[in-house]
């Protein structure tokens, strides 16, 4: 029996950063797509319905909090897990990114081998 792919949706206002990452996810087998902003980002997880997000906070117009409260509010996104992949790893920042929903707080430059585990991990 053929294991399911995971759908994976990497969040950047870095355009650059979103599509290495996606290509590094792709590279080890993963199916892996880009947004480049908060709007964006929840527009292509309510047509792709992602399993995973990896989701930038420091974003112009609507930040990676509100993304992810806005994910947590949406009952056809209920069940993604949603992964902070920022700059800010401070302890403040960390409480706040849990208050807003999100299951992991990764602080950038995350290692590739870090993101696969938790992309192919069971959640």
């Amino acid at each position: 029996m053929e294991s399911i792919k995971k759908r994976i949706l990497v969040v950047d206002d870095n355009v650059d950063a979103a599509d290495m990452t996606a290509q590094m996810l792709q590279i080890y087998g993963l199916d892996a797509q880009v947004a480049y902003g908060g709007l964006e980002c929840l527009n292509s997880a309510r047509a792709h319905r992602p399993d995973l997000i990896f989701l930038d906070i420091g974003m112009p117009v609507m930040d990676g909090y509100q993304v992810a409260q806005a994910v947590r509010a949406d009952k056809g996104l209920s069940d993604v897990k949603l992964v902070a992949l920022t700059a800010w790893g401070d302890e403040a920042s960390r409480i706040r990114a849990r208050a807003a929903g999100f299951d992991i707080h990764l602080t950038k430059p995350a290692n590739i081998s870090e993101l696969v585990d938790i992309a192919c991990s069971e959640f």
